[in-house]
């Protein structure tokens, strides 16, 4: 008989378990935070989805209700950031306020929260970006291993972001 080791990854477990949940997408979105929390670290983290046809994002989730709430809606400006992320798919990440300055626009409030740099990790499906997780923490602290790292958690956020799109 042969002895076979399942090695799971406790925090991507969690958050497949939370999809069964019946409170969704509270329950899916709150354990992503919670997931992404422990794996990579964010002091903001928020959730977006990206509306083609109106070419505006929406925040569907925060883990800062008060500064950045959910529902908040803004028109994106095409560059090199939705060039980036929505157009090709690929992760931005910004390592200083002077990079965060240069995309956002609430450069300022972002500081404010002790936040100077940035993970926005694109949601994708069928070769369009849905959505993004967006982590935001003090500067130098997100690199390319944590590209790596929180892409099967973007992609567990897909059902979600498929039902609000």
């Amino acid at each position: 008989m042969r002895e076979t080791k399942h090695r799971s990854d406790p925090l991507l477990c969690a958050v497949a378990a939370a999809q069964g949940r019946a409170d969704q997408p509270d329950a899916l979105f709150a354990a992503l935070d919670d997931a992404l929390k422990s794996a990579i670290g964010h002091k903001l983290f928020t959730i977006l989805t990206y509306d083609d046809d109106t070419g505006e994002a929406a925040r569907v989730y925060s883990n800062l209700p008060g500064p950045y709430p959910a529902g908040g809606r803004k028109r994106l400006a095409p560059g090199p950031w939705t060039e980036a992320v929505l157009d090709r798919g690929e992760a931005y990440i910004g390592r200083t306020l002077d990079g965060l300055r240069e995309v956002f626009s609430d450069h300022e409030l972002i500081a404010s929260l002790g936040c100077e740099s940035v993970l926005n990790m694109p949601v994708r499906w069928r070769g369009r970006t849905l959505g993004s997780l967006n982590l935001l923490h003090e500067a130098g602290w997100y690199g390319e291993d944590d590209v790596a790292a929180c892409l099967p958690f973007a992609q567990l956020a897909l059902p979600a972001l498929l039902i609000q799109s």
